[in-house]
């Protein structure tokens, strides 16, 4: 009775322990919750798009890359736009975080851009800006003048990868158990179900061969006394390349059949056309996710060109950026302009 107070005991306190444990984690992710929640109301916001100024907006292509910096006077934060021209920006509130905060927008192909953005009383703390940049104007060389190249016919070519199995046969293969009908088990597995009669198990192995797999896996008993047999299919799954089917008999001799078909995985490829939309200077278009091999071709001059889109996005007549679509668009995202001496 004493050792069972003592276990008794030793038990209440370790509940304690964790109690105690479990309540101060909880606490301490309140306090953290809280502490975060805290300093985003302490904070300012500055979510903005960084665009090509331009008369037509259907010509206000975003710009990559922009040096950002935002400064009340007291602090300074600095970032870069994505792809999408998307840039974000955070500083603390402080006495002068009613006063306008200002922004400094530097690109070497663009004038530098200073602006104000008007945060208004400490309520505020979320501040949409869209900053209108202006291309540098071009150079004017001394001498004779070049005419423009004609860049025309612009099409987009692309690959789409798509894996399918092809059913390319089956598979068919016996196998037996040889056991001895009503010799009592006596407690030496493996055992009739029951655990009376003495069995003997045996297992059959397939293997599908290379880049192949087994579907659609049966197994029977076709043979002696099947009522007293059982199959175990645990080991054959579809979809695998190799399979094992095991069987257990506590009767007389069995048969068993095993069938499965054999598929294999391949992939095929389809190449794909689409036409991009041109405005102004820049060529827009998207592509599926999966889309490999994403390449341009068109004319320059008149002349048939191809050019692949390497992986820095640089070509001798334009420059690309690249952006993944949201979750639902699915879309990978191009935009192109063209550079000068060139023109659609």
């Amino acid at each position: 009775m004493l050792v069972q107070a003592v276990v008794g005991v030793g038990m209440t306190k370790t509940k304690i322990i964790w109690t105690i444990v479990s309540v101060a984690a909880a606490v301490l992710v309140a306090v953290m919750a809280l502490l975060h929640a805290y300093r985003l109301r302490q904070s300012i916001t500055i979510q903005g798009a960084v665009i090509e100024s331009n008369a037509d907006t259907r010509k206000e292509l975003p710009i990559a890359d922009v040096v950002i910096t935002a400064s009340d006077g007291v602090q300074t934060a600095m970032t870069r736009s994505e792809a999408s021209g998307h840039f974000n920006l955070m500083l603390r509130k402080t006495p002068l975080s009613g006063k306008p905060i200002m922004l400094s927008l530097q690109h070497p192909n663009y004038l530098p851009l200073d602006m104000d953005v008007q945060t208004g009383r400490l309520r505020i703390r979320n501040v949409l800006t869209v900053a209108r940049m202006v291309p540098v104007p071009p150079e004017v060389v001394a001498g004779p003048r070049h005419p423009e190249s004609v860049v025309s016919n612009i099409r987009v070519r692309y690959t789409i990868n798509s894996r399918r199995e092809t059913n390319i046969g089956s598979a068919v293969k016996t196998f037996q158990v040889i056991n001895n009908g009503n010799v009592p088990c006596n407690d030496q597995p493996p055992c009739s179900p029951d655990g009376k009669w003495k069995a003997s198990s045996a297992s059959v192995s397939l293997d599908a061969g290379a880049d192949n797999v087994f579907h659609n896996l049966r197994a029977s008993c076709i043979a002696g006394p099947c009522p007293f047999t059982r199959i175990d299919l645990e080991q054959a799954v579809d979809g695998r390349r190799n399979v094992r089917i095991s069987a257990v008999d506590w009767s007389e001799t069995a048969t068993f059949l095993v069938e499965a078909e054999v598929f294999r995985t391949e992939i095929s490829s389809n190449v794909r056309e689409s036409y991009p939309v041109i405005f102004g200077q820049g060529v827009n278009f998207t592509v599926p996710p999966t889309a490999e091999g994403v390449t341009l071709e068109g004319e320059i001059d008149g002349s048939p060109m191809v050019f692949p889109l390497s992986p820095d996005l640089n070509m001798s007549w334009a420059a690309c950026t690249f952006r993944t679509g949201t979750e639902a668009e699915k879309i990978a995202v191009y935009r192109c302009k063209l550079k000068p001496g060139y023109r659609f």
